[in-house]
Formats: structure tokens, C-alpha cells, sequence
């Protein structure tokens, strides 16, 4: 059709576009709704980092705040109050979508506290709590795809908690947390239970190209991050043929879609747009910051997929590992490196929280 968003195309051409970002001020002010009726955006991204900013950046929130004070919550009960209300707000832009899709697509997430990402049982009880806080049915909770993180999303997918599981780096991550997945949903075949519980698996990209930037000749530049997400797609579609998977289809399970995070491109040298076209393929998300989704809808260009095999990705790695870039022991690293930034956004935000609590009254 003339004069197509090239966001709209990728649309069509069958990959969802989500928002990795929000605001209160986007919210209110026609933003996101502009974004999903202009740009085809048809889910959204939260995590500690973006709300550390958005707190930081706006007096939206004081007043929610300053009542949470009043009432004598803690801190991060605070937070969840006020992102549970914005995404809340989100998820009511996007059940349109949500139904138009028959329950494929509509979503946003919000992240369990990223000081749980080695404690098992509190993340179980506190994807839970948040799940059944949110009272929508398109809400994902976040769970970081961490080994101790792993038996959680089992568990949360097993008492029918839609999961978005995160800070996944490497196709064995992701083979891991869908491992998880289907894990959980079996359980719940074998008990009796509904098996279409919603879930994604977040792939980080971008990290991947920052963190060997130093260590590689020039020709491998920026060819990591997208060699990792086309190995994790190659995995992601052999998983989806498995009789195992069909197994469950069969008895009404959606796929948990790959999604591509972490896409906004960090070298001024490279093009703006190359974790989107590079990364574009059918039944996956890609999950944009704010600037990188402008920027697709600007100049982007939808004239490739990714192939089911994941093309030249072997190849490629095997050029990384020649240059003594050790996949597995970086993949680790990643993931550990991306736990402890999340950590660090956590207590800034809290701290920030906390600062404006009234100092108790003097006793006498």
C-alpha cells in the first residue's frame, strides 16, 4: 500500500512491534496511543532501569508517592503501586489488540524485584502477588532467565502466571527457559489445567556487539548480537517443529514467542536501524526503545527474514571464537553483568522513593 509505515510492513510481515519504555507523561498525554493507531506498536516493555529514569525525569509520580507515604508502605510496595497503575493504563490501550489476536499479542510486562534473581521461592511468591495485582489478562510478569530464575518460571507457569522471562543472552539461555516453559505446561496438561498460558523469551542483542567491541577486527563489528539472535531463532523454530511441542499445541498451547531485546544500537557508526531489519522474522517480537522505533519508521527498510536455519550464524560465531571470544563463558557474563545493572537501577529507584518519605515525628 502507498505511503506505508515501514513499522507497519514489519507488522505485516508477521513480527510484533513493542515498546521498550514508558512513561506516565506518554501515557497521558496520547503517546503510546499514537504509537499503537500510527507507528503498529502492539505491546510494551518495562524493567528497574526504565522506571529509574522515568521517576528521575518527571513529578508525575509525586503525588502517588507522597500518598504511599502517608500510608506507611515501604519503599519498593510503593513502586509496584505506581508501575502496576501505569501499566495497568497500558495494558487497557492495548486490549483491543490483545482481543483482536485472540490472545496472541497485546501485552506488557513488569519485573519482579532484580534482587530476587537468585532466590527461587521469593520470585515465585512475588510473580504471584504481582500477577494477581495487575487483574489484566494481558500482563506478563518478568522473571530473569538465572538458574535459580529457572524453577521459578516453571513454577509461575505451572499456577498459570503469563511470564516474560529476561535477560537471556545466549541460545542455551533461551533453550533453558523454554525448557522451563514447557516444563510448567506439562505440568499442567497432567493436572488438567488450561495449557494456553501466554509467555515470551527475551533475547538481548545489543550487549552482545558493546561487550567484544575492543577485541574483534573491524570485519566482525556489530555482527554478534545479530549472529546470536539468528543461532536462537534456528533453535526457536526447530522447537516449535518438535513432536514434543506439537504435542502441546495439540492440546491448546501458544508458542513463547522469541523476542529480540535490546535493540537500540549503541555505536554512532553503525546504522540505527540494524537490530531491527537484521532481526526481522514471522511469530517473533522485537521490543524497540523509544528513539530506535522512530528511527524504523523513519528510514526502515522490511526486505529480509531471518532464515529458519539461521543462515550464516554458525559461520559467524565460529569467526567470534576464533578471535578467543568464548560465547558460553561472555553469555554468562552478560546475564550476570545485566542482573547487577538491573540491581543498581533497583536501589536507585527505591532510594529515590524513599527520599521524600517525611522524616518521623520527634517523640517527647
Amino acid at each position: 500500500m502507498p505511503n506505508t509505515k515501514p513499522t507497519t510492513e514489519l507488522h505485516r510481515a508477521g513480527q510484533s512491534l513493542w515498546l521498550d519504555t514508558i512513561t506516565r507523561d506518554m501515557i497521558s498525554d496520547g503517546t503510546l496511543l499514537r504509537y499503537i493507531e500510527d507507528l503498529a506498536i502492539t505491546g510494551l516493555t518495562s524493567n528497574p532501569t526504565i522506571y529509574q529514569k522515568a521517576i528521575a525525569g518527571t513529578d508525575a509520580y509525586d503525588e502517588q508517592i507522597s500518598d504511599g507515604h502517608e500510608l506507611g508502605l515501604p519503599d519498593d510496595d510503593i513502586y509496584f503501586e505506581l508501575a502496576v497503575s501505569d501499566l495497568q493504563r497500558a495494558a487497557d490501550a492495548l486490549l483491543s489488540t490483545y482481543r483482536r489476536t485472540d490472545g496472541v499479542d497485546g501485552y506488557v510486562s513488569l519485573e519482579v524485584s532484580p534482587e530476587l534473581a537468585y532466590d527461587t521461592s521469593a520470585t515465585i511468591r512475588q510473580a504471584a502477588r504481582l500477577h494477581h495485582k495487575a487483574d489484566r489478562p494481558n500482563f506478563l510478569i518478568k522473571i530473569p532467565g538465572t538458574p535459580a530464575g529457572l524453577p521459578a518460571i516453571e513454577e509461575s507457569i505451572f499456577s498459570g502466571v503469563p511470564v516474560n522471562v529476561t535477560l537471556l543472552f545466549t541460545p542455551a539461555q533461551y533453550a533453558a527457559a523454554a525448557e522451563a516453559y514447557m516444563l510448567g505446561l506439562e505440568r499442567r496438561l497432567e493436572a488438567g489445567l488450561d495449557v494456553s498460558v501466554p509467555s515470551v523469551a527475551s533475547l538481548f542483542v545489543s550487549r552482545w556487539d558493546v561487550a567484544v567491541a575492543d577485541r574483534v577486527p573491524d570485519a566482525l563489528r556489530n555482527r554478534l548480537g545479530v549472529a546470536i539472535g539468528r543461532e536462537s531463532y534456528r533453535a526457536y523454530r526447530e522447537l516449535l517443529e518438535s513432536d514434543r511441542w506439537q504435542r502441546l499445541a495439540n492440546f491448546g498451547a501458544r508458542p513463547q514467542r522469541l523476542l529480540f531485546a535490546s535493540t537500540g544500537v549503541k555505536d554512532p557508526e553503525a546504522s540505527d536501524i540494524l537490530y531491527v531489519r537484521e532481526l526481522a522474522s514471522p511469530n517473533t517480537v522485537n521490543t524497540m526503545p523509544e528513539a530506535t522505533l522512530l528511527a524504523f519508521a523513519d528510514h526502515g527498510v522490511v526486505d529480509q527474514s531471518l532464515p529458519r536455519d539461521g543462515g550464516d550464524a554458525a559461520e559467524v560465531l565460529a569467526a567470534f571464537e576464533h578471535q578467543s571470544i568464548d560465547i558460553a563463558t561472555l553469555g554468562q557474563q552478560l546475564q550476570d553483568d545485566g542482573a547487577a545493572a538491573f540491581v543498581s537501577s533497583w536501589r536507585q529507584l527505591i532510594e529515590r522513593i524513599g527520599a521524600t518519605r517525611p522524616a518521623p515525628a520527634p517523640t517527647r
